[in-house]
Parts: structure tokens; C-alpha cells; sequence
């Protein structure tokens, strides 16, 4: 049974980047498989990945990345940038393209030199580099928020309640988003997941400002 139906975003900051996800799958159609699957997976302490699509397919590509990312720190004695580690991504989406992995992914992450950066990769391999993006079933939801919201000087603090409005919003209007969302900021300080404390105080500051 493939697991699959979401909503995934990213956001470029200027200290650096925000990634967020619901935690709902669905399987044949509409059914709730699960309720708190993690879609946001770390791979490096500056390097995280949204998954959309099957999980199977995306846990397996995460198990890749992680592998390769590992390799590349033993061989070179830094971490891997995140351009090539969206290249790798790419690479093996596109081996893949004649049996494709079903799933839609964003690294992000922030290098040193470069700041931060938001790639997306789809299910044939096609590379894009992003400001802002969005992925899965509620993704069209999503975008309404980012588009009217994001600015390229946002800081992570700014665009944490704009990342839970948006995977809110598609909660409430998309039917393979739902249940509750996870948000991780990836800065210079490295790669940390909110505390539910934490989400719980977004959730009540967008509510007490938008409806």
C-alpha cells in the first residue's frame, strides 16, 4: 500500500531557512493510513528534506542522501554543500526515471559561504533552485499564503507563523493534508525541530491574528 497525500514547504531566509510539513498519509485514495508520519528528515546538522508522494519511495531516497552526504564528509573532511547535495538528489531521481520514485522533494539547507538555499526535485529528476516553494496534494493552498506573504528579508523568526499559516490553511481545505504539522529551522547554529511548546504557541499567535 503506497502512503502518500501532503503538504511540504520551504522558505529562503535571510539567516536561514525554514522547512514545514503536515503529518498526515493517506493510502487508496482518501483513507487516513497514518497521523503523525515525519516528512521532514534531517540528512546533515545543515541540511534537512521534505518528502511528498510515497513514503516508501522517499524513505529510501532520504537513506541515499544520507549515505552519500556521510561518504562525502569521510572523503573531503567538510560538510557536503547543498547544491551538491541537490544534484546528488537530481542524479537519483533521473536513474530512477524509467521506474520512477513516486515522490516530490525539497533540500534545503545553509552553507557557510552561500547562505541558505531551497531546491526542488520531482519524481524525474528535474532540479530548481527556490526562494519559496511548496509541495503535494496541498500545495496550490500553500502558495497562496507564500505568495502573498514571503519577502527576501524575512528571518526565520518572521517566517515561522507564515510557514504554519500556509500548512494550516491547507489542513483546512485540502483532504490528504491534516492531523498536525512540524516546522525546522536550519541556521548557521545548525539544524533544530520546534518543540510542540513551540508550535503550540505559533498556532495560537496566527490564530490571534488571522482567522
Amino acid at each position: 500500500m503506497i502512503h502518500h497525500g501532503t503538504t511540504t514547504l520551504g522558505m529562503v531566509c535571510t539567516d536561514g531557512i525554514v522547512l514545514a510539513a503536515d503529518t498526515r498519509a493517506i493510502a487508496g485514495g482518501y483513507y487516513i493510513a497514518h497521523k503523525s508520519v515525519r516528512k521532514i528528515e534531517k540528512i546533515t546538522d545543515y541540511i534537512g528534506v521534505t518528502i511528498a508522494g510515497g513514503v516508501a519511495d522517499a524513505q529510501s531516497v532520504v537513506d541515499s542522501l544520507r549515505y552519500y552526504a556521510n561518504m562525502y564528509r569521510l572523503e573531503k573532511g567538510k560538510p557536503i554543500p547543498v547544491k551538491a547535495m541537490a544534484r546528488i538528489t537530481s542524479n537519483i531521481f533521473f536513474s530512477a526515471r524509467f521506474y520512477p520514485y513516486y515522490a516530490d522533494i525539497l533540500v534545503g539547507g545553509i552553507d557557510e559561504d552561500e547562505g541558505g538555499s531551497v531546491y526542488n526535485i520531482d519524481l524525474l529528476g528535474s532540479l530548481n533552485k527556490e526562494m519559496y516553494h511548496s509541495t503535494g496534494s496541498g500545495s496550490p493552498v500553500a502558495f497562496g499564503i507564500l505568495e502573498s506573504e514571503y519577502r527576501k528579508d524575512l528571518t526565520t523568526d518572521e517566517a515561522i507563523p507564515i510557514a504554519a499559516r500556509a500548512i494550516n490553511a491547507a489542513i483546512q481545505r485540502n483532504a490528504g493534508t491534516g492531523d498536525g504539522f512540524n516546522i525546522t529551522v536550519i541556521s548557521k547554529s545548525g539544524y533544530r525541530e520546534l518543540t510542540k511548546e513551540e508550535k503550540e504557541a505559533v498556532l495560537k499567535k496566527i490564530h490571534g491574528t488571522r482567522s
